[in-house]
């Protein structure tokens, strides 16, 4: 596996949009990555997030993957965005970021704001990583009430080989990255039809859920009863439940967990397993 290829992959070509990445809200992140790197995954170090500049509140490790990534997120200080993070952990433990990748973040804004998404002004994050560079994004936020199943948004990666590495590819699970976003509705053809608004995605029948695809990834609808037959116990609508993993050896994978203590269950999706509240959510593999 080339680094450098993987990292030039992960750059949607123009008109396509993948699953970039799906973010875990955590009160702490060592702890969150000790459970990860238990799993097999190599787990980047501490990175602090700034914003034009300016310390963002915020800080995170990553779990960089041939097909997107994992981020587990802390908010570090007093600032607005550090508080939108916090509102989001008050109202359940897991995943609550799902970010879609783009390699024009200018037209999804005009896109956005054209619809009645109201985005916020495009925002350039930037953070410093341990190897001495710097990770950079342009990214798209919208009101929490115009997405409120999560942080719902969009980046564009501007320097992807800073981040995709053979150190941080160097997995020991055979995890290969993002296939599903599950999201929580009370009435999911109204929910998937807000997210094809946002997406541009043509939401389509899935027995009773609703999915959209991506070029890279998928998004799939439905209420809590409908999603729990899948994944077992998820939180309240609206809400992300968790997410499905491709990986190369999907029984050895959850074996894995199951002998670290995680809840398994064999479920006609494949193997739901439940994450500990350092980290939250639910894994289908």
């Amino acid at each position: 596996m080339n680094a450098r290829t993987v990292a030039d992959r992960q750059r949607p070509a123009p008109g396509e949009l993948f699953i970039d990445h799906l973010g875990h809200f955590v009160p702490d992140l060592d702890a969150a990555a000790r459970l990860l790197d238990a799993l097999g995954f190599a787990v980047a170090p501490v990175s602090n997030h700034t914003i034009s500049g300016k310390p963002a509140g915020t800080a995170n490790r990553c779990v960089m993957l041939e097909q997107g990534y994992l981020e587990i997120l802390a908010p570090t200080l007093d600032t607005p965005n550090a508080r939108r993070v916090r509102a989001h952990m008050a109202r359940y433990s897991g995943v609550h970021l799902a970010c879609f990748g783009t390699p024009d973040a200018q037209f999804e804004h005009d896109r956005l704001a054209a619809h009645g998404f109201q985005p916020e002004p495009l925002v350039l994050l930037e953070r410093a990583l341990h190897t001495g560079e710097t990770a950079s994004f342009q990214v798209i936020y919208v009101p929490p009430e115009k997405m409120p199943e999560g942080r719902i948004q969009y980046v564009h990666q501007m320097r992807p080989q800073a981040l995709w590495t053979g150190e941080s590819l160097a997995h020991r699970n055979g995890v290969i990255g993002l296939k599903s976003v599950f999201v929580v509705a009370e009435d999911p053809a109204q929910a998937a039809a807000r997210w094809a608004g946002f997406s541009g995605l043509l939401p389509r029948p899935e027995g009773d859920l609703v999915a959209l695809e991506c070029a890279r990834g998928r998004v799939v609808v439905g209420t809590k009863m409908q999603l729990s037959r899948l994944l077992g116990d998820l939180p309240a609508a609206p809400a992300l439940a968790g997410y499905a993993l491709a990986c190369r050896h999907p029984e050895a994978f959850a074996a894995r967990c199951s002998g670290l203590g995680l809840a398994v269950q064999q479920t006609a999706a494949g193997h739901a397993i439940s994450l500990p509240p350092s980290l939250g959510g639910v894994w289908l593999v």
